[in-house]
C-alpha cells in the first residue's frame, strides 16, 4: 500500500452561514494520481483551497506526513510542498512568461538585483519540459489561452512540488498540448511526485488517474481505484441519479433563413459563407486556432469584418460594434464567462439584467428594481439557477450556475441569433445536461443558435448542420445524419470530405 502523505478529516467549511463542505475525507497517496470528481458547486475547488491555505477550514484535522497542521496561508503549504495549478489563469499579462513563472521568486544578483540572464535561463528549462517552443522574455498577453496555460502549469512546477494539484488543466489546451502535458504528469509521477488531478472530462481520469474521489453537495461520496469504476458508476455517484441520454437533441422543422454571413474577411477569416434559420443549431467545429471564436466575434462586432456581409431575414446590416448585434437581435455568450461574459463582483440581478439595463430604466435613467428583481427571479426560476437569493455575489456560484447566468444576461435582451461559444467549458455532467436541455428550449421557442464547441460529441450530439473550419476557412457543412468524428475531424486538419451537398 502506498504511503499516505496526505489525510484531510471531517472537514467543514461553511460560507456566510452557508455549509459548503460538511464533514469531507480526503487523502492524496506518494507516488500516485488521485482524481477528485464531483459537480460544479459539490466542494472540490473549495477543499482544495484549504489544502493550499487560501481558505482557513472550520472543523476537521489535516494531517501531512503524519502530523496535524493548519496552513495559514499559501506559503506554509508550498514550504511542505503543495502547489496548485488554478483553473482560472492567475498570470500578470504585462509581465514575461520568465516574470510570472518566479514571480516573487526572482533569482537576485548580490540580494539586490533581479539576475535577469538566470531568471530567463531558468524558464526556458521548465518551458523545454513542457514542450513549449516561446521566448521566456515574450509577454504573457502575446500568447494564446493555450500556451498561457502552460506557462501556469509551469510556473507550479517550478516550486519543485512533491504534491501537485491541478484543477482542469487541460481545458485552454490543444489535442498536442494535453498529450505532453500527460507526458510530464506521467514523469512527475515516476519520480514519487503526487498528483490531485480535478477535472469534468472523464476519459482523462481513466487515462491518467489510479484512484478517484467523489464529492457531491459538499459531502464524502467514494474513494475507490479507478479500475474498479466506469463512466456511469462516476457519473452517478456524482450526480446522485442516472442520467437520461447525455446530448438530448430535439428535432425541429427549421424555419426562415435569419442570419447570413457572406464572404465575410478579415485578419482571423476568409471569405466565410454561412447561414442560420429559425428553430436551428448549426455547430461550427474545428482545432484551436481555426479561427471559430474569431468569427462569432466579427459577427458580432467585436473584431471589424473588412470585406463581406452580413444578413438578418434579408436585410443588410452593418455592424460595428456589439451594440449594432444587440440592436439587430444577436447575442453572444463568451468562451471566457469570467473576464468577458459576467461580473464576479456583481449580484445574480445586477448580471442578469446588465445588457438589458434600458428595458429597466425610466425616463430619466433611474432603474426600476422591482422590476429588475422580477426579471432575475423569472431568470433564476426557468433556468434552475442554485443560488441564496438575486443579490448572492457571482464569484460565489458554481460554474455551472455562472454559465446560466451569462445564457440570462444574453436572453434578456430578447435576442433572435444566439451564438454560444464553449457553453459547457469547465461545467459538470449534470450542469451541461440541464444546459443542453434550456438550449434545446431556445430552439423549441424559435431561436436561432450558433454554437462553437471544442467538444466532438456535443456537436454531434445537439447540432442540426455542423460547419468545419481550418485556418480561418469555412473547410465544409455536414448535415447531423451524415456527421460523424471522423469526417468532422479529416475537416478540422485540411482534408476534403465528400458530402451529401457535393453529390
Amino acid at each position: 500500500m502506498p504511503r499516505k502523505l496526505i489525510a484531510m478529516k471531517g472537514i467543514t467549511k461553511s460560507f456566510s452561514g452557508v455549509p459548503v463542505l460538511k464533514g469531507v475525507d480526503f487523502n492524496v497517496y506518494e507516488g500516485r494520481i488521485m482524481a477528485l470528481l464531483g459537480e460544479n458547486g459539490a466542494g472540490k475547488s473549495t477543499l482544495m483551497k484549504i489544502l493550499t491555505g487560501a481558505y482557513q477550514k472550520n472543523q476537521g484535522e489535516i494531517i501531512v506526513d503524519g502530523e496535524p497542521i493548519d496552513f495559514q496561508n499559501i506559503r506554509q503549504s508550498q514550504a511542505k510542498g503543495i502547489a496548485i495549478i488554478h483553473q482560472e489563469l492567475n498570470l500578470v499579462k504585462d509581465l514575461s512568461i520568465a516574470e510570472n513563472i518566479f514571480l516573487g521568486r526572482e533569482p537576485l544578483r548580490l540580494g539586490m538585483q533581479v539576475n535577469w540572464k538566470k531568471l530567463n535561463e531558468d524558464a526556458y528549462l521548465w518551458l523545454e519540459k513542457l514542450g513549449l517552443n516561446e521566448n521566456p522574455k515574450t509577454l504573457v498577453k502575446n500568447i494564446s489561452v493555450g500556451k498561457q496555460q502552460l506557462v501556469e502549469i509551469a510556473k507550479a512546477l517550478s516550486l519543485n512540488a512533491r504534491i501537485l494539484i491541478m484543477d482542469e488543466p487541460t481545458g485552454a489546451l490543444t489535442v498536442s498540448e494535453t498529450e505532453k502535458l500527460f507526458q510530464v504528469i506521467q514523469e512527475l509521477k515516476a519520480e514519487g511526485k503526487s498528483i490531485v488531478y480535478i477535472s469534468h472530462r472523464l476519459k482523462e481520469i481513466f487515462e491518467i488517474c489510479d484512484d478517484v474521489t467523489i464529492l457531491r453537495d459538499g459531502q464524502f461520496v467514494s474513494e475507490q481505484p479507478i479500475s474498479e469504476l466506469d463512466e456511469d458508476k462516476i457519473i452517478e455517484s456524482m450526480v446522485g441519479r442516472k442520467l437520461t441520454e447525455q446530448y438530448p437533441r430535439v428535432s425541429c422543422k427549421a424555419g426562415e433563413t435569419v442570419l447570413e454571413v457572406k464572404n465575410i474577411s478579415n485578419q482571423f477569416v476568409e471569405k466565410v459563407n454561412l447561414s442560420l434559420r429559425k428553430n436551428e443549431i448549426v455547430g461550427i467545429s474545428g482545432l484551436m486556432g481555426s479561427g471559430r471564436t474569431e468569427l462569432a466575434r466579427t459577427i458580432y462586432g467585436i473584431y471589424k469584418a473588412k470585406e463581406g456581409d452580413i444578413y438578418v431575414k434579408g436585410e443588410k446590416i452593418k455592424i460595428n460594434h456589439p451594440t449594432d448585434a444587440l440592436n439587430h437581435g444577436i447575442a453572444y455568450v463568451s468562451e471566457d464567462r469570467k473576464n468577458n461574459g459576467i461580473v464576479l463582483g456583481m449580484c445574480v440581478r445586477e448580471n442578469v439584467t446588465l445588457a438589458s439595463l434600458k428595458k429597466f430604466s425610466g425616463r430619466l435613467g433611474n432603474l426600476h428594481r422591482k422590476k429588475e428583481e422580477s426579471s432575475a427571479q423569472q431568470y433564476m426560476k426557468e433556468m434552475s439557477i442554485k443560488t441564496s437569493g438575486s443579490k448572492q455575489l457571482l464569484k460565489h456560484l458554481s460554474g455551472g450556475n455562472q454559465q446560466k447566468v451569462s445564457l440570462a444576461k444574453n436572453l434578456n435582451v430578447s435576442p433572435e441569433v444566439l451564438i454560444l461559444d464553449e457553453p459547457t467549458r469547465g461545467v459538470d455532467v449534470g450542469a451541461k445536461k440541464e444546459i443542453y436541455d434550456l438550449i434545446n428550449t431556445f430552439k423549441k421557442q424559435g431561436m436561432s443558435i450558433l454554437m462553437i464547441s471544442s467538444e466532438i460529441p456535443e456537436i454531434l450530439g445537439m447540432s442540426d448542420r455542423i460547419v468545419v473550419m481550418h485556418e480561418g476557412r469555412i473547410m465544409g457543412e455536414l448535415s447531423h445524419e451524415e456527421a460523424n468524428q471522423e469526417k468532422i475531424m479529416s475537416l478540422a486538419v485540411g482534408k476534403e470530405v465528400r458530402t451529401a451537398c457535393d453529390i
